[in-house]
């Protein structure tokens, strides 16, 4: 690993964030086997319609519709206050107001992590996309906004969630789709990649066409986060290049404090908004275009 992860990983009071066993309904993180609960039942109800509509098409169009950026004009932590009204239908393991898994995410990497103030500010925004599902920015239905993201215009790898589900996906059986690299030739760089359209991309666009100055790796985790079939299972690594290798260690970081830190505890918001407002300041400009 990355000698600069392993350095930081030192807590100035001495405590570092411990992974739970169990998720707050009291069952392993990202168990969709079990569909038992109605929680999973709709979970699964979930991943059945992304699967389903998640087509190069689409994503072409969505790309073209979001790049414009003209939704809305606000800063950062006005962004993060309107995550108050959204929660996830994709997430197994938590159903709390999404400002709550930011500042959980970030504060508990923050412990581990105090000198890489980009990775704190990177946990605090990775989700800011989901306001897609909001009436003033398309009002979007979820499945295009949140879940398990992966590479359209190319064979559906197996370890994505559902698998099944991509059989009625009207690309499955498109010829020019149904090969491992598909459209793309292997080594090209996942920036020459297509994904699922949702809330990573979005943010990852806001980000970069903003002048955010967030490091290379910040926005690596901010567009892939939700790319699970490759950062867990290892999928889809003959799209990657050398650099998306080299961020790639920072998202297997940065991955255990955004699935493990989902809790019933709460953070004190007004606490914690100063030092982040800071942050905001250094890395963003006052308001961005959404």
């Amino acid at each position: 690993m990355d000698s600069r992860i392993a350095m930081s990983k030192i807590s100035s009071d001495g405590e570092v964030f411990l992974a739970p066993e169990m998720n707050a309904f009291g069952r392993q993180f990202r168990d969709y086997a079990d569909t038992k609960t109605e929680r999973q039942k709709s979970v699964e109800h979930f991943y059945k319609t992304q699967h389903t509509n998640q087509t190069l098409d689409f994503v072409k169009k969505m790309r073209s519709e979001y790049g414009k950026l003209d939704k809305m004009v606000m800063n950062i932590w006005e962004c993060c206050e309107l995550l108050n009204e959204v929660v996830d239908e994709s997430d197994p393991d938590l159903d709390e107001p999404q400002i709550q898994h930011l500042l959980q995410s970030a504060e508990a990497i923050r412990k581990d992590y105090p000198n890489e103030d980009w990775l704190h500010l990177t946990a605090l925004i990775h989700d800011l996309g989901k306001v897609l599902t909001l009436p003033q920015f398309g009002g979007l239905p979820q499945w295009a906004v949140v879940g398990d993201t992966f590479p359209v215009g190319c064979a559906f790898d197996e370890s994505n969630v559902h698998h099944k589900y991509f059989m009625d996906n009207p690309d499955f059986n498109n010829p020019n789709y149904k090969t491992k690299a598909g459209i793309y030739s292997e080594g090209c760089g996942l920036e020459n990649v297509l994904m699922s359209w949702g809330h990573d991309d979005y943010m990852y666009m806001v980000a970069k066409e903003n002048g955010s100055t967030l490091p290379s790796s910040g926005l690596f985790i901010i567009r892939y986060h939700s790319f699970y079939p490759l950062h867990t299972a290892g999928a889809y690594t003959h799209l990657m290049n050398e650099e998306d290798k080299e961020n790639l260690k920072w998202v297997h970081v940065f991955n255990k404090y955004d699935l493990y830190s989902k809790s019933k505890v709460h953070i004190d918001v007004d606490k914690v908004k100063p030092y982040y407002m800071s942050l905001i300041k250094k890395y963003f400009p006052g308001n961005l275009r959404w």
